[in-house]
């Protein structure tokens, strides 16, 4: 063989062997890449520029029928909203259309901020009714119908026609009637590079002067012994979201569930969970209590008060059975309960649970 020859074949070789080694990732046998139809389908993001915004349009008064229908319940049908949801429309003036700078948010008198005075693209309206709305079935909307309930919303702040149909060929000429477009800043420093801030200026690398300080306060609450569990436990009166938790009162004080535990109990032998367990299970898989609290209303009305008004009710499992299902409003107010898709099995026994009392334990 050739000197030539020799040296291609030990090239070949060479590439051979770097092939299982490159081929090889750093969790061996955790995971795999991700096939093109699944990053499609994730990769929905709509940019500023409007890359990734999908062909289609829906007129205003098709986006009214939508809202109606699906989104008026929560946002109310003029963008108001309740006392739960922030208000969407509001607070916009034919001349924050013109200089594309809402005035009222220098306003410190005005009452509150809705979202058509704070957002600065058409883009971002877009890209979250898609992805996020309507909140009980996210990404439930067709692409004509995003357009729709988009063009119904800018509808309510004048900043398009009644008889307007919003569509990807015409949506940048929106774009350069949005009240607040010109209000977004990048000078602030947070990121390198060309209209992002001041390069090597980074809020970061701030200097803080470490004198003159205020000491630091320290905010702490208790409950005394006497008054401990007197309006019953609070760790079941809040909503599991958010930084707040409330303390489990039907503890001691020194095993309460966000501290440490004192002494680790011996592990009890396994049971068959009572009726009331299963039930309150099924609570928080279905993040039910995100909404209701144990004994007083949060959005919705309080477990205990629900089972406290069908008490006398003979068919009452029955009939919590199926609002449950069927989802409704106007009973204990105005903000809705969306049909929840449980089984009968599961349905049984949260209804049968409340028909008893709704028992905690």
């Amino acid at each position: 063989m050739s000197s030539s020859l020799k040296h291609y074949a030990t090239a070949l070789l060479a590439l051979a062997a770097l092939g299982p080694a490159a081929a090889q990732t750093p969790y061996p046998g955790i995971g795999r890449a991700a096939t093109p139809a699944e990053v499609k389908a994730w990769d929905i993001d709509v940019r500023p520029d409007f890359k990734g915004l999908p062909k289609g349009a829906g007129s205003v008064g098709q986006g009214q029928d939508v809202w109606e229908a699906k989104c008026a319940s929560c946002h109310g049908v003029f963008g108001e909203s309740n006392e739960v949801f922030s208000p969407l429309v509001g607070g916009t003036t034919a001349e924050d259309i013109k200089t594309g700078r809402v005035a009222r948010l220098n306003d410190t008198t005005f009452p509150g901020r809705t979202t058509l005075m704070k957002v600065s693209t058409v883009s971002t309206l877009w890209d979250y009714i898609n992805r996020a709305m309507p909140w009980n079935a996210p990404k439930s909307l067709k692409t004509d119908e995003v357009y729709a309930v988009t063009a119904y919303l800018l509808s309510l702040g004048n900043i398009v026609p009644d008889d307007f149909t919003l569509s990807d060929t015409n949506i940048a000429d929106v774009q350069k009637r949005l009240p607040n477009r010109n209000g977004v800043t990048t000078a602030h420093a947070m990121w390198p590079g060309k209209g992002l801030g001041k390069a090597g200026a980074f809020d970061v690398k701030a200097t803080a002067c470490m004198h003159d300080c205020d000491a630091e306060p320290k905010v702490a609450s208790l409950l005394p012994d006497f008054a401990r569990n007197n309006n019953g436990n609070l760790a079941e009166q809040q909503r599991l979201v958010g930084p707040q938790r409330g303390v489990d009162t039907t503890r001691p004080a020194g095993a309460r569930r966000d501290g440490p535990i004192n002494v680790a109990p011996s592990p009890a032998p396994a049971a068959a969970p009572s009726a009331a367990a299963a039930a309150l299970a099924l609570l928080k898989k279905h993040s039910c209590t995100a909404c209701h609290g144990m004994d007083q209303k949060l959005v919705g009305p309080g477990f205990k008060q629900v089972a406290t008004k069908y008490a006398s009710r003979g068919d009452a499992e029955a009939y919590l059975a199926a609002k449950i299902k069927a989802g409704g409003q106007g009973v204990w107010g105005p903000i809705p309960m969306p049909a929840q898709p449980l089984s009968d099995a599961e349905l049984k026994a949260i209804a049968g649970w409340l028909a008893a009392g709704a028992a905690n334990r």
